[in-house]
């Protein structure tokens, strides 16, 4: 199935780092995407060695939320999961009917998760200058959704530029705002709209502010994708959960999604059958205001417009003054040419 011709707006789960190294909450984590709607759940796949040095500390949300002070190789390390872990939730993830897929933070990890047979490949905003990985994402000619958090327009110029040169035929840009959580002043959505103008590509949204306001009203404004993060309890002891979605409020932004994308119709300003009904007892029509004779020039002092359900309507008044009466008109009577 090509998720990205579909009807309706693709909505992933990101699950991230929200299982804490634990399978079991993994397991529980896609469960309850799929219980809540989301097309997809995405997780976040790397060996710490292969993506940061010992001596980077954390990112200042990080230590707000996880209340801990390390460096984020040590709090990557506790968080990591192994690749036959991975095969594991895949495994599951296929039998309970939900579309896996994950963020593969180094070449190494690329390799594995593309070995799984995944729909598609996740960049995150991390990778956006990382040419080498985008290239290597290229080759696999999967389609890819990349997320442009702390981006210019031109940096993610060059990225779309080597993910196409070196393979890509299908790729999803995701505007984002890298804060977690992100207050609604930082948000700028409409830099989602400058995407598309600029690279003639599907768009969507990456989700880090509190609520469903946000990526709900993205869907209005277009986007064909929405990620946001996604946790069983915003109380857990993690860096991402604070700023993440606990499955009652996902599976409420789900079908708020799936409403608006109704609404959004198909642009054409045609009454509806349920309009042409009531328009029949609604819309103003022309009747006679007094009794007029048959064969007497209808004067705009002999009419006048009022709800009736039959007759012209008020819009063909003009029509009617200086046209000569059909028959003899009572108060009220419909008149007709």
């Amino acid at each position: 199935m090509d998720y990205f011709d579909r009807q309706h707006c693709l909505v992933i789960a990101e699950a991230g780092v929200n299982h804490n190294g634990d399978i079991e909450l993994a397991y529980r984590l896609c469960e309850a995407a799929k219980e809540a709607g989301a097309d997809m759940v995405k997780f976040q796949t790397w060996k710490t060695e292969n993506i940061i040095t010992h001596n980077v500390m954390q990112a200042g949300y990080q230590i707000k939320n996880t209340k801990r002070v390390e460096s984020q190789f040590d709090m990557l390390k506790r968080l990591e999961l192994c690749y036959g872990e991975f095969e594991k939730i895949k495994k599951y993830c296929d039998e309970i009917g939900i579309q896996f897929i994950s963020t593969a933070d180094d070449d190494e990890s690329l390799e594995f998760i593309v070995s799984l047979g995944v729909l598609c490949l996740k960049i995150s905003s991390g990778d956006m200058g990382n040419i080498e990985y985008l290239r290597r994402v290229g080759k696999t000619n999967l389609p890819v959704i990349m997320s442009t958090g702390m981006s210019t327009l031109a940096e993610v110029g060059e990225a779309v530029d080597e993910l196409i040169k070196a393979g890509s035929s299908q790729v999803t840009l995701l505007h984002c705002t890298t804060n977690y959580p992100c207050p609604v002043e930082e948000v700028n959505l409409r830099a989602m709209q400058t995407l598309k103008e600029a690279f003639k590509l599907p768009v969507g949204y990456s989700d880090h502010t509190l609520g469903m306001e946000v990526p709900v009203a993205a869907v209005a404004m277009g986007a064909r994708v929405i990620e946001k993060h996604f946790t069983l309890d915003r109380t857990m002891e993690g860096p991402d959960h604070k700023a993440s979605t606990e499955p009652q409020e996902f599976q409420k932004m789900i079908q708020a999604i799936r409403n608006i994308e109704i609404a959004m119709g198909n642009g054409k300003k045609l009454p509806t059958f349920a309009e042409g009904e009531i328009s029949k007892v609604v819309l103003k029509r022309i009747v006679a205001k007094r009794e007029i004779q048959k064969g007497k020039m209808i004067e705009e002092n002999d009419i006048c417009v009022k709800r009736n359900d039959k007759g012209l309507q008020a819009r063909y008044w003009d029509l009617v003054v200086g046209s000569i009466a059909r028959k003899h008109y009572f108060p009220d009577e419909e008149i007709i040419l």
